[in-house]
């Protein structure tokens, strides 16, 4: 986690109840990106494996942001 080690995430940017999709969480930047954000307070993390989510599948992705309605998205897939 060494570059997210000294980062502090900007408060007045993400309100910690903020719907967060993390894409990609099970890799070696996204799983850092969920770990940070979970340290940091934030409650309302999304997440979806490829099993779940075939994000290369544009109308899957379309519908998972029509019902989710994610505020924020890191895509670190």
């Amino acid at each position: 986690m060494g570059v997210f080690r000294n980062y502090q995430l900007k408060s007045s940017t993400l309100e910690k109840n903020s719907k967060i999709y993390v894409a990609g969480h099970r890799g070696m930047v996204g799983s850092a990106i969920y770990r940070k954000l979970v340290k940091e307070g934030y409650t309302n993390i999304i997440t979806r494996t490829s099993a779940e989510l075939d994000l290369r599948n544009q109308q899957a992705v379309s519908e998972f942001f029509g019902t989710e309605k994610p505020d924020y998205v890191f895509l670190a897939a």
